[in-house]
């Protein structure tokens, strides 16, 4: 008919146009829990503080592989395209603070401790960087550690950087002003628990006593044991002190970190310029395992202890061993006293 209209276009099946809602709700909902997965809700930004070490020109900066992704539940395993890094919220800086030691001598239990503190963001596995992979570069490096807000600290903690020798000189190599926490512990105690968890691992090993001695008989001690040699903290220390001064290294006792969880971690938020929010009141207790537990977890708010692996049961050592033990290190442990101004009380 003249003067009429173009044909009014067809409505779209009503089963075509449910489905079409229907995708378009999964869609935002999937990017929501990507959202939430990756940066799992942020905390609150810290107030402002010293910014992070950035990439030194001429640093290698090679792709980070896929296995590098996922480092713990402290962070740093988003996968790259989610809505969070669309969005740019956060990035990822290198470390500003690395706990390097001791093997067996409280660092999982002060990262745990620390992650409670809003301001501090920490990879949850040991990367391992320093020691086994610097080759990937930092860049590889970098892109493990977890997003963090203007103000936060990014940790990471690797106790077998203390005994590396290479590692000093390539963590100066990225940042001269990085603080350095070492958690140390009676070098005997230490020994055997580290022997402890060989031996669960190993059970056909040997024993204590034959792997401490190159010759029992003569006394003599096999400090080529990885469980000995460790303990030697004021022969690693010095290769330290090459590279950073003592000021930049904090030593937490591994004793009172059990005894007096508060008052060590109270140190370490003062080490890092921190508020002290971590205090008493966010630990107790656990008689069955022998060591401090957190009241409520990074982002939970239940009680956390650390796992089975932590506070085994240590075999019954012949005491004339850890005697002689003690002698062999009493003179390594009062230079260690010396060097970093503070008495542990091992003797």
């Amino acid at each position: 008919m003249a003067g009429s209209g173009p044909p009014a276009p067809e409505p779209l099946p009503r089963s075509v146009s449910r489905k079409l809602l229907l995708l378009l709700l999964s869609l935002l909902m999937s990017l929501f829990a990507c959202y939430c997965l990756a940066e799992r809700c942020p905390s609150r930004p810290g107030p402002l503080r010293a910014g992070s070490p950035a990439l030194p020109s001429g640093a290698p900066r090679k792709r980070p592989e896929a296995a590098g992704r996922g480092a713990g539940s402290g962070g740093g395993g988003e996968p790259p395209g989610t809505l969070a890094l669309l969005l740019g919220e956060g990035s990822k800086r290198l470390p500003q603070a690395i706990i390097v030691g001791v093997k067996k001598g409280g660092t999982r239990a002060l990262l745990e401790f620390l992650r409670v503190h809003p301001d501090i963001r920490a990879v949850g596995a040991e990367p391992h960087f320093f020691d086994r992979g610097y080759e990937r570069g930092l860049a590889w490096y970098r892109d493990l550690m977890p997003r963090t807000l203007d103000g936060q600290i990014t940790m990471e903690k690797t106790p077998s950087y203390f005994v590396t020798k290479e590692a000093p000189a390539r963590i100066s190599a990225m940042s001269k002003g990085t603080r350095l926490i070492v958690v140390v512990r009676d070098p005997v105690t230490r020994a055997i628990s580290d022997y402890t968890q060989t031996l669960s691992k190993k059970p056909d090993i040997p024993t204590f006593e034959s792997l401490t001695f190159k010759n029992r008989t003569t006394g003599l001690i096999d400090t080529s044991w990885s469980a000995i040699q460790i303990g030697i903290y004021a022969k690693h220390l010095e290769n330290w002190l090459l590279y950073f001064p003592i000021g930049q290294i904090l030593f937490v006792s591994g004793e009172r970190l059990i005894s007096d969880p508060a008052g060590e971690l109270g140190r370490v938020q003062d080490f890092l310029g921190l508020k002290r929010i971590i205090t008493d009141k966010h630990f107790y207790f656990n008689k069955t395992k022998g060591f401090p537990c957190l009241k409520k977890a990074e982002g939970s708010s239940k009680p956390h202890c650390l796992g089975k692996t932590k506070g085994r049961t240590h075999p019954n050592i012949d005491q004339e061993v850890v005697q002689r033990l003690r002698e062999f290190y009493r003179p390594f442990n009062m230079k260690f006293y010396q060097m970093t101004g503070h008495d542990f009380g091992w003797d």
